[in-house]
């Protein structure tokens, strides 16, 4: 369970790390909508409200949230 929670803070550092390169911090934000759990969920969602990030990546974790929960709710 840490070791997952370890990766999650990885990953949401990578994503919002402005000195890194943007290919890099997107696949970071994809990352985390392929982990879709209720952790992930709130780390894109703290990427989206992000204000220093790029409007693309703000809306690349919108999206990647709304397919965690998709993937989560009872159909």
């Amino acid at each position: 369970m840490s070791e997952r929670s370890d990766e999650l803070k990885r990953l949401a550092e990578i994503a919002a790390d402005m000195k890194l390169p943007a290919d890099i911090r997107k696949k970071a934000i994809e990352q985390l909508g392929v982990i879709s759990t209720h952790d992930a969920l709130l780390a894109l969602l703290d990427i989206a409200a992000n204000e220093s990030l790029m409007t693309k990546e703000r809306d690349l974790a919108l999206k990647q949230a709304r397919e965690v929960i998709k993937k989560t709710s009872p159909q």
